[in-house]
């Protein structure tokens, strides 16, 4: 396992790397950073100013030597949009809030998904199977920034159930979380009811069928149970998916925040080093959410050997 975790985490660390130099290429090549902190019609020597500041007149390999050095200490420069505050500790800042909601979300999509999923393949075919199926496909065809607007209006404006913006109490996660998790439930609800039906038609639940063995300890005990490395595959991904930018729309509906909204903030400033270091971090998470989930295999399932 020791082996197992430090290959994995050296190829992660490749990754990121990877995309750190493509960020580095994005922000130096691709875009003039120095339009951030100036207006349009700023002159030339204006420029050429702001630029030797920021160590832009340096040849480009020099410049990558110095940001491959800061990355290694944890320095991804400061906030344009914020002068004198480190982007790192403005994205660690926000982060706890996004983790929290992709979360919750993650946990909420499980505990609708799984149910309509097994109850979907228990009735494969009739009117059961096709109601459930119906509803996981409304919820994976919904576009979230609607839902989340639907979710606002009804929930929020009408029956004033829930807040419609902010974290300032614990239920204010309750909608952005449902504008989340229900498109995630309506794909994991799919994996589970095709898996379970492949399952159901083993021959190890045919001969536990013949011994007499209920259908619910059927279910349970077996064939949940086998169903649980391509779901679990499945919420990895969509969790995966949620950091690399659902949570954006989401959060900006709601003003929740978290480095979705401080994303759009970004973007509006025009504050490089601030979506830089965003994009590392994000993709450092992603890298460890992928590390986890290869352990969590061989957790659920002992027969899946990490290598």
């Amino acid at each position: 396992m020791i082996l197992f975790l430090l290959r994995r985490l050296a190829i992660g660390l490749v990754v990121i790397f990877l995309v750190s130099t493509a960020v580095f290429l994005v922000t130096r090549v691709v875009t003039s950073p120095e339009k951030a902190y100036l207006p349009i019609d700023a002159s030339v020597e204006q420029r050429e100013a702001v630029r030797a500041d920021l160590g832009l007149d340096k040849p480009l390999g020099e410049q990558y030597g110095v940001f491959l050095g800061d990355l290694v200490q944890g320095d991804l420069g400061d906030s344009y949009w914020q002068p004198g505050k480190s982007t790192l500790t403005l994205v660690l800042e926000r982060l706890p809030s996004t983790l929290l909601l992709n979360s919750v979300a993650i946990v909420l999509a499980l505990l609708i998904a799984v149910p309509l999923g097994i109850i979907a393949a228990l009735k494969a075919g009739g009117a059961v199977d096709r109601v459930a199926t119906t509803i996981s496909l409304l919820g994976l065809s919904a576009p979230q920034f609607w839902l989340g607007f639907l979710l606002i209006l009804l929930f929020g404006v009408n029956l004033q159930w829930f807040p419609t913006s902010g974290a300032d109490r614990p239920s204010s996660i309750v909608l952005p979380a449902l504008a989340l998790a229900l498109p995630t439930a309506g794909k994991i609800a799919q994996m589970m009811r095709s898996t379970m039906i492949d399952e159901l038609g083993r021959p190890y639940m045919l001969t536990a069928e013949s011994k007499g063995m209920g259908q619910t300890y059927r279910v349970v005990r077996h064939a949940l149970r086998n169903c649980t490395v391509p779901v679990l595959t499945q919420s990895s991904f969509e969790y995966a998916r949620m950091l690399a930018g659902f949570t954006v729309v989401v959060e900006t509906v709601f003003a929740w925040p978290g480095v979705g909204s401080m994303t759009v903030n970004a973007l509006e400033q025009q504050d490089l080093m601030l979506l830089q270091a965003i994009v590392i971090v994000i993709a450092t998470l992603i890298v460890l959410v992928n590390v986890i989930t290869d352990i969590l295999y061989s957790v659920v399932d002992p027969r899946i050997e990490v290598a």
